[in-house]
């Protein structure tokens, strides 16, 4: 009977920690953009004391984490050269599935003791246990842009639920509201693929009545897999008329078995990665939802130092992303998001 009531237990605790990762939705949470917050509390402070930042993405194997990596370098180079003493540590996993090797890269930092850690965690609950020590320690942690820390005190990222509402609205209006359309699901834990997915549904069945969604299946970020499933679609939905898939390295892989079948199918990403702009300037990919990594690395950098600094600044801080197609692929991304350095 111990044994039952012992085991009752840890289900409980298992399920009250997985309530609790669940329960915060950045995308519908009170928030501001960071246009809002730079307006609401003016300069960012001036840390006098050395700072030593550990900042942790998923994977550099992604084109994305290594952008968000140089914007972090950036805006390192920003700092000093504003006399402040910074030094952002940049590290990831050995690969997007990786949870276990991303927790120990953060215990590491705890256990080092550095002074504030902004992390991208792989699935919603990897980072749990990490951030709970590091608020034991009362080291400031920011959750950024993705996997959805519900113990971390901070958030700076876009509304992922708009990638897949803005990628159907434009699929929408190049198909007028009418045919067969897929979807390619990253990692079905990621809170980015899921409000992705959920954005890109519920804006078709609110707007787009005509429009069928004929599949959906995950592939886990990979672009083979990714490839291997539009393989199948093209041969069993021959009127198949565009895939939305939930990061650009899926898209890449789609569009490759596009290409291979000589099809005419519409093929919109997610990320605003490098070679998928090159793509839409090619011709091949159709659009792609760029979140601008560059520049979220450094508002993640900026309301680090805020809350260190001792602003109250909301929970939620809302980074840009836009639609990228052929009409505006050549822009410059700082004409797009109106991006402008922040005042120290």
């Amino acid at each position: 009977m111990k044994k039952v009531l012992a085991l009752l237990s840890v289900c409980l605790l298992v399920f009250g920690l997985a309530g609790n990762v669940m329960a915060f939705n950045p995308d519908s949470a009170d928030g501001i953009t960071f246009y809002e917050m730079r307006d609401q509390f003016g300069e960012v402070p001036n840390i006098e004391t050395e700072l030593r930042l550990g900042a942790v993405a998923k994977a550099f194997e992604n084109e994305y984490w290594r952008t968000l990596r140089t914007g972090y370098e950036a805006m390192e180079e920003k700092l000093n050269n504003k006399g402040m003493d910074v030094e952002i540590d940049v590290r990831a996993a050995q690969g997007e599935n990786d949870e276990q090797g991303q927790l120990s890269i953060v215990q590491n930092m705890i256990n080092n003791e550095y002074s504030a850690l902004l992390l991208s965690p792989i699935s919603d609950g990897n980072l749990v246990p990490g951030v709970e020590s590091a608020n034991e320690k009362g080291i400031p942690v920011v959750n950024v842009n993705d996997g959805i820390i519900e113990n971390a005190p901070n958030y700076v990222g876009p509304r992922a639920i708009q990638n897949g509402e803005l990628a159907a609205e434009w699929i929408s209006e190049k198909l007028n509201g009418e045919g067969e359309v897929a979807i390619v699901v990253g990692m079905p834990k990621a809170f980015a693929a899921r409000q992705r997915t959920i954005g890109f549904e519920n804006w078709m069945e609110e707007n787009a009545p005509g429009i069928d969604i004929v599949e959906r299946q995950n592939a886990d970020w990979d672009r083979l897999k990714a490839m291997d499933l539009a393989n199948i679609w093209l041969k069993t939905h021959p009127n198949l008329k565009a895939i939305f898939c939930n990061n650009d390295t899926m898209a890449l892989g789609v569009q490759e078995a596009v290409n291979n079948a000589g099809k005419d199918i519409l093929v919109v990403g997610v990320d605003g990665i490098g070679e998928a702009y090159d793509s839409i300037r090619n011709g091949e990919m159709d659009a792609t939802i760029d979140s601008f990594p560059f520049y979220k690395a450094q508002v993640a950098v900026e309301a680090t130092l805020r809350v260190m600094g001792g602003q109250d600044i909301p929970r939620v801080v809302w980074t840009p992303q836009a639609l990228i197609d052929s009409s505006n692929v050549d822009a410059s991304a700082e004409e797009i998001i109106d991006w402008k350095d922040p005042e120290f």
